[in-house]
């Protein structure tokens, strides 16, 4: 999955952002559209989304709100990465301060720290239980199938096994059913009868034996020992 320049983007997008394009405030039309596309077709492209949100800046009175949390939540979905800070940090203090803008990057702001700092199960139950988060992420398709993606990844770099029962509480699925089934047919991964989940090796999670050689030399270590007596002395 590739954020930054993704093969999905058109020609006339890589034209504004290359060119001078992306100082005419005309081409924010073109970007926001292009942004629809992207909530739409499950891709993301953080590059494009920072030339508009940079078009805000030159053009606040082109701003919308809806566009900017939905750029936000399309840069979570990156995970770890450095997309949304770079994303937020575009934003106009004087923009963020109002009311509603406000309390929608704060609670965005959370929701990543979450997926930054592994607290999946807790960012589920914030998704689910919280009506501003629901509104957050409606107009971005398939966004929990997208983290849950990306969480997945994360699991397979880091475990060769591990319970269902963590798995279905940091994927926020349902039951235990549920779980089996995204972790065999959309990971791939097998899961025994006492409810272990094998994860195939790759080169993130084996184990690996670290060779630490030191080579001292015999003249070397003798001058060490050599000073030690001399400063006795």
């Amino acid at each position: 999955m590739n954020g930054e320049d993704p093969p999905e983007r058109p020609d006339y997008i890589t034209t504004i952002i290359n060119g001078l394009e992306r100082y005419n405030p005309e081409a924010v039309g073109h970007l926001e559209g292009y942004l629809g596309e992207q909530c739409e077709q499950k891709f993301t492209d953080c590059n494009a989304n920072r030339t508009l949100l940079k078009l805000y800046q030159l053009n606040p009175d082109r701003i919308k709100d809806e566009i900017v949390t939905n750029i936000l939540v399309k840069a979570m979905t990156e995970f770890p990465s450095p997309q949304f800070t770079l994303a937020l940090h575009l934003i106009n203090p004087s923009t963020a301060s109002n009311t509603e803008l406000h309390e929608a990057l704060t609670k965005l702001r959370s929701l990543n720290g979450q997926l930054e700092g592994a607290q999946y199960s807790q960012f589920w139950a914030d998704i689910d239980g919280d009506d501003l988060c629901a509104d957050l992420v409606a107009d971005i398709a398939g966004f929990e199938d997208l983290v849950r993606h990306r969480i997945a990844l994360l699991v397979s770099q880091a475990f060769r096994e591990l319970h269902v029962s963590h798995l279905e509480s940091w994927l926020g699925l349902k039951n235990e059913a549920a779980t089996k089934e995204f972790v065999t047919q959309v990971c791939g991964w097998t899961v025994e009868d006492n409810g272990n989940v094998k994860v195939p090796s790759n080169p993130d999670n084996e184990a690996k034996k670290a060779d630490i050689r030191e080579d001292v030399s015999v003249e070397q270590f003798s001058r060490v020992l050599r000073r030690a007596w001399e400063e006795t002395v």
